[in-house]
C-alpha cells in the first residue's frame, strides 16, 4: 500500500517536474520504488535526463537501471525507436545479460514479431525456467494473438512455479519458524495457487504473521479477508467462524487505513463490501 506521505510526495514532485521545475530524478526514483506504472511521464522526463549528458553522468551506476526504466516505459507507449535505442545502450554495456535479453524479446513482442519473440522467450526460459516476468509476457502475447487456449496453458505453467515456491518456503519455515516475512510469503503463494485446502492453510499463515508482528501487518490482515471471502465462495458461506475471523481482521485494517491513507478508506470500504465483509 502506498502510504499518504509517499503519495503526497509523489504528487508534489509530479506537479513540480510537469511545470518545468527540478526533481525529475527524485520523481522517477520514487515511481520505480513504489512500482507504479506512469509510463508517459517516465518516458517524457526520463528521456530528458538521458538526453542531457551532464545529468546522465551524474546518475552514476543508476544510469543503467534508468535506461531500463525508460525502455519499458517506451514499450508501453509504443515509442519503439526510443525503446530500441535504450536497449542498444544496455546491450553494449551488458552484452551477455539475460535481463537485457528479456528487453530485446519484449521489443520483438511490441513490434508484433510473434515468432521471433516466442523464440527469444523460449531461449531465456532454458536458462531460467522460473522467470515469472517472461512467463507472464507469454500469457500476454498469447492473448494478444487471440490464442486463449495458449494463454491458459501458460497460466497453468505459471502456477506450477508457485507450487515449487511453496515447497521452498516450507523449507524456510522449518529452519526459521519465527520470521514473519516467511509466513507472509508462504501465505501469499498458497493464496495465489488457490483451492480450498490451500486457502485454509494460507489463512492460518496470515494469522501467524499477524501474531508474530503483534497485529501490525496490513498485508496479512488483508490476506485474511481475501482468504475468508474466497473460502466462503467455495463453501457457499457455510462457515460462520470464518465470517467472524474476517470481521476481526477488517476492523484493524480499517484503522490502519484511517491512520496511514485516510483518503482511501472509502475504497477499502467498497472492497470489503464486495467481499461481503461489511
Amino acid at each position: 500500500m502506498v502510504c499518504k506521505t509517499e503519495e503526497s510526495q509523489l504528487q508534489q514532485l509530479e506537479n513540480q517536474v510537469e511545470n518545468g521545475g527540478s526533481g525529475a530524478w527524485e520523481y522517477l526514483s520514487l515511481v520505480r520504488k513504489l512500482k507504479l506504472r506512469r509510463s508517459d511521464k517516465v518516458l517524457k522526463h526520463g528521456l530528458a535526463l538521458l538526453n542531457d549528458p551532464k545529468k546522465r553522468s551524474a546518475l552514476g551506476p543508476d544510469e543503467w537501471s534508468h535506461y531500463e526504466h525508460v525502455a519499458i516505459a517506451a514499450l508501453d507507449c509504443q515509442c519503439l525507436e526510443v525503446a530500441k535505442d535504450c536497449i542498444k545502450v544496455l546491450q553494449k554495456k551488458f552484452p551477455d545479460s539475460k535481463r537485457v535479453g528479456r528487453l530485446e524479446a519484449m521489443l520483438l513482442e511490441a513490434k508484433g514479431s510473434w515468432a521471433e519473440a516466442e523464440k527469444a522467450y523460449s531461449s531465456l526460459l532454458e536458462d531460467n525456467a522460473l522467470d515469472q516476468v517472461i512467463s507472464m509476457r507469454r500469457v500476454a502475447m498469447a492473448k494478444a494473438r487471440g490464442d486463449i487456449l495458449g494463454a491458459i496453458d501458460w497460466l497453468c505453467k505459471y502456477l506450477e512455479m508457485y507450487k515449487q515456491a511453496a515447497f521452498c518456503y516450507e523449507e524456510l519455515l522449518l529452519s526459521q519458524p519465527m520470521i514473519p516475512l516467511h509466513h507472509l510469503a508462504y501465505a501469499d503463494v498458497l493464496y495465489t495457487i488457490g483451492g480450498l485446502e490451500n486457502l485454509q492453510t494460507a489463512k492460518k499463515y496470515y494469522a501467524s504473521t499477524i501474531e508474530l508482528t503483534g497485529g501490525r501487518n496490513t498485508r496479512a490482515l488483508y490476506g485474511i479477508c481475501l482468504c475468508t471471502s474466497a473460502i466462503a465462495q467455495l463453501t457457499k458461506g457455510k462457515n460462520n467462524e470464518d465470517k467472524e475471523i474476517s470481521r476481526l481482521a477488517a476492523a484493524p485494517l480499517e484503522k490502519d487505513y484511517k491512520q496511514i491513507s485516510p483518503d482511501k478508506v472509502s475504497l477499502l470500504g467498497s472492497t470489503l463490501k464486495t467481499m461481503k465483509l461489511q
